[in-house]
């Protein structure tokens, strides 16, 4: 065989796989098929999305910011809270717990150490700091824990007892009967796990880790709750 024979069988084989390689990308760009994502896009609600504001105390004078503010209870039905009279807190007149999206009224923020014998919800450290409110369209005032100094240690719950707006502007997509429910600190089926949080609080076991999807028990001040969620919705609501 002649040399430009053997170049010319070369170049065939050449052009041969070339064209084989260029049909293929050819396909796979014109029917690429499903291609993975490897960030998928979350299903958002509107409860993921609204802002609940923090304020991220760490000293004293953070905490002072809330005097002559509304706040309104997160931690609903955790929280004991005591007369306020005479500039001092009477720890022996317990008034009982703060029920879920009340709101308080705060016209002081001030250091106190409770009693080892009374437990207000947060360690007693050396000193505990207190906010001292009033309730709506009341003039006595209350004081319950916001946080406890132990020595140069200082430690503030603000961000984890109150919302610093009304939760009825933060969750406005809730519907009015919804809402008329949790003012009522009441139960309806079909509810989510978070408005029942609202209406009766804090204080809860459950039977599983799977929010939306379980059976969970509400410590109510004494008075118990049994609700069964599935899909995110209050099925079965029980009380005794």
């Amino acid at each position: 065989m002649k040399n430009w024979q053997k170049a010319l069988i070369v170049t065939l084989i050449t052009l041969t796989i070339g064209g084989i390689y260029l049909l293929v990308v050819f396909e796979h760009r014109r029917n690429p098929g499903v291609a993975p994502q490897t960030n998928p896009e979350q299903n958002l609600t509107p409860d993921d999305v609204a802002v609940v504001r923090m304020m991220f105390p760490t000293s004293f004078e953070d905490a002072l910011k809330l005097q002559n503010t509304s706040v309104w209870i997160k931690n609903g039905y955790t929280m004991p809270y005591f007369p306020y009279e005479g500039g001092r807190i009477v720890f022996a007149k317990s008034a009982g717990v703060i029920p879920s999206a009340q709101r308080l009224d705060i016209k002081k923020v001030i250091k106190a150490a409770a009693p080892a014998q009374v437990d207000d919800g947060i360690s007693h450290g050396s000193r505990q700091v207190f906010a001292a409110f009033a309730l709506p369209g009341g003039t006595s005032l209350y004081a319950t824990a916001i946080g406890v100094m132990d020595g140069a240690q200082e430690e503030y719950f603000d961000d984890i007892l109150f919302f610093y707006d009304d939760p009825h502007t933060i969750y406005d997509n809730w519907p009015k009967n919804v809402w008329a429910a949790i003012d009522a600190h009441q139960v309806l089926a079909g509810m989510s796990e978070l408005q029942t949080r609202m209406s009766i609080g804090q204080k809860t076991q459950s039977d599983s880790s799977s929010e939306g999807d379980r059976t969970v028990t509400y410590d109510q001040a004494g008075k118990q709750w049994t609700i069964t969620f599935v899909d995110n919705k209050a099925t079965a609501v029980k009380t005794n």
